[in-house]
């Protein structure tokens, strides 16, 4: 992967950019995803925000060596505060952390989303904590897509501004998805299923002390829901 050739998982939240966003791409690493969606003319420009300052450097040197100085904006800054107002972001990419991660990013910078009215997160884990933040702070899905690349599977959300409510069964596996059904969301949810099985097996086998007896509870309901939707 570099800022010509994206990985399918960055090409997919490439996808939901909508021609002529101005773009923050947070914990933007090597920048590749701003540099690839102004060089394929999707994005005019675009601020790529670092946290960490080796990544930081990394961006850097990319936007320079791809000739978009002028375009993209590098900033060593804690989430959300990569973006200025003057910058006119209006749309957020955030991909590659946990999902609870990219809601605590989301929540502590809220104030830098005033004009902003897209966002695309990739959770590598845990799409519920997004779908709960974005159900209580005013956001819904307009999609999402799920694949698999090098053996892993990712989760894409999309979400604009809105009045959203789910079923505890869409909140945890995407109403997109299950709507859709793809080869790798019955992958990722047969698989789950399967690895909660084994958990409880060892549960049941070991001494019932309160809190295993309410882990396998929790458990042995989380594993009746992802089987209910597999079966519906």
């Amino acid at each position: 992967m570099n800022a010509k050739r994206l990985s399918e998982r960055l090409a997919c939240v490439a996808s939901f950019v909508k021609p002529g966003s101005v773009l923050a791409d947070i914990g933007s690493d090597h920048a590749y995803l701003p540099c690839w969606l102004i060089q394929n003319s999707r994005i005019d420009k675009a601020v790529a925000g670092e946290v960490v300052r080796g990544p930081y450097e990394s961006a850097k040197r990319n936007v320079a060596k791809e000739g978009l100085g002028d375009r993209i904006t590098v900033r060593l800054a804690d989430g959300l505060q990569a973006i200025m107002p003057e910058d006119g972001v209006d749309t957020v990419t955030i991909a590659g952390m946990g999902g609870t991660l990219i809601a605590s990013i989301l929540e502590a910078g809220a104030g830098r989303l005033a004009d902003v009215n897209r966002l695309i997160l990739q959770p590598n884990v845990h799409a519920k904590a997004i779908r709960e933040w974005g159900a209580a702070n005013g956001w819904r899905l307009i999609g999402e897509a799920i694949l698999k690349e090098d053996r892993k599977l990712y989760e894409v959300l999309a979400m604009e501004r809105g009045h959203a409510a789910y079923s505890p069964e869409e909140m945890f596996m995407g109403p997109f998805l299950m709507n859709e059904r793809t080869e790798p969301f019955l992958e990722k949810w047969q698989g789950e299923a399967a690895e909660i099985s084994r958990v409880l097996d060892r549960l049941s086998s070991s001494a019932q002390s309160p809190e295993a007896s309410e882990k396998h509870r929790q458990l042995s309901e989380t594993k009746e829901l992802i089987e209910r939707v597999l079966t519906d």
